[in-house]
């Protein structure tokens, strides 16, 4: 482990070097020297700079190859107050003050050095608490590129590089989708997947009802879209961004295990069109965000062809699975949708943020979106025919997509399939364990793909039935995840998050996003500190 850390960090110095080189622009210290004494009182220039970035990149370095040092706690709890002193100790108070004076080099690199110590290490084998979790070296090496480099992926002609690259990496998504998307598509990098959805909305009322976009909602028809009950939470806001307003969304119900039933879909379907609205959005998901449930995308593409109406799949956790020939099938018929949202950033362990969206009907972003902003797009520039500005939402863009394609290049499709199957693997061992442990942990609810839901029972609760326990068990219950989670955040131990659902009381959800470094012994001591902190907090039944 020791030597594989040396050689990351080794590695990472040489890039961030290379990094440094480029945002100093090719500045020698003489010409440095030539600024102006008021210049250099004011910031940080020339060779002073260069030693900032290489000290900067030590510490940064030294950061990403000790992420999967177990013997860091994954987090220093520390409450803003507590935050504010570590600041003020280290000489950079998080305060920026009326007449804010330069600050010293060394408080800077303070500040970098305080700011990482009580970060949450999300890149810890014990960070399990969300749909994200470590970012790999290389992508990482990716965003420092993009940030050296400061372009607007907006126009070809200030960022030339990245729109070639981001042309190609949404090529290569699109034929994993397959289907109609590898025989054409469109598409975007957004800036989260929340984003992505609102374009799916976004685009489909406006294939519906094109006269939208100049009319406005009043005088057209009475527009309604469709969800699951356990859909993202950004399908809400895409109603609340896009004026359909949430009354006009409509929950469709799903199975005991968290999938939208497509009989369901029908039957909404039918009686919002015999009440005189106009279905024109299905909003899928493949991997809900707590239970981790897929649609059956095949069966809703047909109920969504034979009313015409969008089928838009959210699948920002669980798309990866189409790169593991394992568990590919999850996915099957997602290539018959409208649109489909992917983030990279979760189970594939890119850097925050990156997200596509793809649809298969080219030329509808541009047809929903152009301004034909005519200082920046205009018709008569050189490769004005490569921009891709035009058709988001966003003027300013970041370079998201070169972290992928950075990425794909060092592992290859073998490399992400075997990350995928290996997360999905950690979930399978997870959930033996729970089976086997004797009744000290119950599953809330199957597994599915890598999301595991689960209660640790109290000796005094066992054996556990949700369904025959009692209100005052399930009560009791509920305040076991939320105890054990608050002790082990306290001792710097993993992080896994909590939640009730369809009346259940608060069960955990772990889960496993870009978990190569995590191993099978990892989660059975994992589950040997869960059982002990539960035994310690909660021995008897009055919890």
């Amino acid at each position: 482990m020791v030597s594989e850390q040396t050689s990351l960090q080794r590695w990472l110095e040489r890039v961030f070097v290379g990094f440094m080189a480029l945002m100093m622009n090719g500045h020698d210290a003489n010409a440095a020297q030539q600024k102006s004494h008021e210049v250099e009182e004011c910031g940080i220039e020339g060779r002073q700079a260069d030693e900032f970035l290489k000290k900067v990149a030590d510490i940064l370095c030294a950061y990403v190859s000790s992420q999967s040092n177990k013997d860091e706690p994954v987090v220093r709890l520390a409450n803003p107050d507590v935050l504010k002193q570590h600041f003020e100790e280290a000489q950079i108070p998080l305060e920026i003050e009326d007449g804010q004076a330069a600050t010293p080099v060394d408080s800077l690199l303070a500040g970098v050095s305080t700011a990482l110590q009580y970060s949450v290490r999300t890149g810890h084998p014990g960070f399990f608490n969300q749909l994200y979790a470590r970012a790999d070296a290389v992508s990482i090496a990716a965003d420092w590129l993009a940030v050296a480099a400061n372009t607007n992926v907006h126009t070809y002609e200030v960022a030339p590089v990245f729109t070639a690259v981001e042309v190609e990496v949404l090529s290569k998504l699109a034929r994993c989708i397959g289907g109609q998307y590898a025989q054409s598509h469109d598409g975007l990098f957004a800036p989260g997947g929340s984003i992505s959805n609102i374009y799916g909305m976004h685009l489909a009322r406006n294939q519906a009802d094109p006269e939208y976009r100049t009319r406005g909602a009043f005088g057209g028809p009475h527009m309604v879209a469709l969800t699951s009950e356990h859909a993202h939470y950004s399908y809400l806001k895409a109603a609340f961004l896009t004026g359909l307003g949430t009354e006009n969304l409509i929950k469709v119900q799903c199975n005991d295990v968290g999938q939208m039933l497509p009989e369901a879909l029908e039957q909404a379907l039918v009686l919002a069109k015999e009440q005189g609205k106009t279905p024109f959005f299905v909003g899928t998901t493949a991997g809900t965000t707590v239970l981790g449930a897929f649609d059956p995308f095949q069966e809703i593409a047909a109920v969504c062809k034979k009313h015409k109406v969008w089928m838009h799949v959210d699948g920002c956790w669980g798309a990866a699975a189409l790169l593991s020939p394992e568990h590919r099938h999850l996915m099957k018929g997602c290539e018959l949708s409208d649109s489909l949202a992917w983030n990279p950033h979760k189970l594939m362990g890119l850097p925050l943020q990156c997200s596509a969206f793809l649809t298969t009907h080219k030329g509808l972003l541009q047809q929903s979106n152009a301004s034909n902003a005519s200082y920046l797009f205009q018709p008569d520039k050189l490769n004005q025919e490569y921009d891709l500005g035009d058709k988001t939402i966003q003027c300013g863009r970041r370079a998201d997509a070169f972290k992928l394609w950075l990425a794909w290049k060092a592992y290859g499709d073998q490399g992400y399939g075997a990350r995928v199957t290996h997360s999905a693997d950690l979930a399978i061992h997870f959930e033996q364990k729970i089976k086997s442990s004797g009744g000290a942990f119950v599953l809330s609810h199957p597994r599915s793909f890598v999301n595991v839901c689960f209660w640790w029972i109290p000796p005094a609760l066992r054996p556990f039935n949700p369904s025959t326990a009692s209100e005052q068990d399930l009560a009791n219950l509920g305040k076991v995840a939320p105890g054990i989670k608050d002790a082990m955040q306290k001792a710097g131990d993993a992080m896994i998050g909590f939640q009730p659902l369809q009346g259940l009381p608060n069960f955990f959800r772990i889960v496993f996003p870009s978990a190569w470094t995590v191993s099978t012994t990892d989660l059975d001591a994992l589950m040997t500190r869960i059982d002990r902190f539960g035994t310690k907090l909660f021995p008897a039944l009055q919890v």
